[in-house]
Formats: structure tokens, C-alpha cells, sequence
């Protein structure tokens, strides 16, 4: 079983969509007992990365203001604290700061007032949910709450000194650019959007650009090239015939874990999620096994 992180303050500094705060205990388990080298191509809030003991790690988003985010915190978090301070939880404010992206400069305002809109929008905005439009705008609704921490300083800068004191790689590309970058002796984790659990269900909403299923088996592709290099992979997905179909094959464990039902976070409910896996979890040696493309 794999050491998990117990340092202070340091967990996810926003909240994301399918975020892995209450399921790391039981991925963790599943994990090879040693990760020199540790790759998460779908990083979101890095709940996962947090709990990680590793010496070196890749992290990659395909949202740019995220992965900003993560090297503003890394290299300029006194910046980003000092902007944060100067914001109130105010709805014209919050429709100010999110129509920023309507503006035609706006990815040449400065690095730390992106970020700081990012964390801004995700502690103010309706259910912590990032969403776009088709034209790419945020467009999530104010969110109505009786307290909010803006700037949350303790939980910034420990990211920020643990980004600092590990060997942090930061990439916003498509997750198959990373394949010539992952070492063997890698641990990749993915996390990418799930199947939807019905026809009505859709988790991959908040993206521009929908998770569909001819992505779900480019994705399944890319775990089969980091098989093929001997390397390493724990994937996330939804307890869903497709998916147990799309990974036959491959270790396929079945987890409980809660979810919040609707926006009131006293109301959870359990349900089931996939670990899918291409090793022994008690050996964390690699299977045998030769699986093709589709």
C-alpha cells in the first residue's frame, strides 16, 4: 500500500468536477508501493497529486487557466495572495471578473490576474462548477453561500512550497504529447471525464469540446502504447458496461465512493467507480498480456 501525504494544509486549492477527495484512500491502495516518477495527464484540482509521495512528476491539463493556475501558484504565489486579499464575494464583481474572457486582451493580462480569476470564479461561482459556452466563455452562474474564503493562504502556499520542493513538470497539451515525455518506471494516473452513467447524464458539460466515446477509445489507446513501454497506469471511469467492455483485459476494480447528489452537500450518496489497472496491485508488477488498437 502506497504512504499517503500528510502534510499540513496541502490539499486542492479549488474545487473540480469529479474531484478524487473522497476516493484517494482507496486509489492509494491500489498503487505500486514506490513512484519514482508520477504522471497525471488530467491533473484538475490535484487531490491525487497531493497524496503522492513521488521524486519527480509530470502533471497536464487540457484547461489553460488551470494549468496558468498551477505555475502562478508554483512561482508568484505572494502575487496571486496580495490579489486575492483585495476581492469581495459580491455578484457584480463576480460577473465583472468572468465576462473578462469576453475581452479581446484577455490572454495578455497578466499571469497572476488570470489566476487569481480562476480561484476567484471557483469559490464564488454555483456549485464550484467550471463550465463554458460553445465560444469558450465561462458562463456558470454567482453561487449563493453564507461564507467564503477568497484567499485561502495557508492551503496556497503549501501547494506552492510543494510544487517548489518536488521536481514538478507543468504541461497543458493534449494527453498524447505526453507519451514521448513518460519514462518506463513511470506511475501514470488518469482521471479523464467518465462515461456518462445514463443517456440523460452528461459529466462532461463543464468542457469545450464533450469527452465522447470515440475520445473514451483514443484514451484507451494511449493506456495501451503505456503498456506497451512497460509503463505503469491506474485509470478512473464510471462503473459502466463500456467501459468494462473498452478495458477487458486489464485489472478492473470495482470502488464505492460518495458523491454529492445535487448541490447541497449534506446529501451524498454512494456509487460505484472503476480503478481499471495494467499491474498486480499486491505485486505492482505489470500484467502479461497483448492488447490491440482499436
Amino acid at each position: 500500500m502506497h504512504t499517503k501525504n500528510n502534510l499540513e494544509n496541502l490539499k486542492p486549492f479549488v474545487k473540480w468536477v469529479g474531484g478524487k477527495g473522497s476516493s484517494v484512500e482507496r486509489l492509494l491502495k491500489l498503487m505500486p508501493e514506490h513512484v519514482t516518477t508520477y504522471v497525471e495527464p488530467f491533473i484538475g484540482s490535484g487531490a491525487m497529486l497531493f497524496s503522492v509521495n513521488f521524486d519527480k512528476a509530470l502533471i497536464n491539463d487540457a484547461n489553460t487557466e488551470l494549468m496558468l493556475t498551477y505555475e502562478v501558484i508554483r512561482d508568484r504565489v505572494f502575487e496571486l495572495e496580495m490579489y486575492l486579499s483585495s476581492l469581495i464575494y459580491d455578484k457584480n464583481l463576480y460577473e465583472t471578473i468572468r465576462n473578462w474572457d469576453r475581452e479581446k486582451d484577455f490572454l495578455q493580462k497578466d499571469k497572476v490576474e488570470r489566476a487569481a480569476r480562476l480561484i476567484y470564479l471557483m469559490k464564488t461561482c454555483f456549485n464550484g462548477l467550471y463550465r463554458v459556452n460553445k465560444k469558450g466563455f465561462f458562463n456558470t452562474p454567482f453561487g449563493r453561500y453564507n461564507q467564503v474564503q477568497i484567499c485561502d493562504s495557508k492551503t496556497l502556499n503549501a501547494v506552492s512550497s510543494y510544487l517548489n520542493a518536488k521536481k514538478v513538470e507543468i504541461f497543458n497539451d493534449d494527453y498524447e504529447k505526453l507519451l514521448d515525455k513518460i519514462e518506463k518506471g513511470s506511475f501514470v494516473y488518469l482521471d479523464p471525464p467518465y462515461f456518462p452513467v445514463s443517456k440523460t447524464a452528461n459529466f462532461t458539460s463543464y468542457q469545450l469540446g464533450k469527452f465522447c466515446n470515440s475520445e473514451q477509445v483514443r484514451l484507451r489507446n494511449f493506456c495501451v502504447k503505456l503498456h506497451e513501454k512497460g509503463v505503469l497506469f491506474m485509470l478512473s471511469n464510471s462503473d459502466v458496461e463500456e467501459a468494462h467492455e473498452l478495458y477487458k483485459g486489464f485489472n478492473i476494480h470495482v470502488l464505492e465512493v460518495l458523491r454529492k447528489i445535487n448541490s447541497n452537500t449534506a446529501k451524498r450518496n454512494a456509487v460505484n467507480e472503476l480503478a481499471i489497472t495494467n499491474y498486480d496491485s499486491d505485486t505492482g508488477k505489470l500484467i502479461d498480456g497483448h492488447f490491440e488498437q482499436i
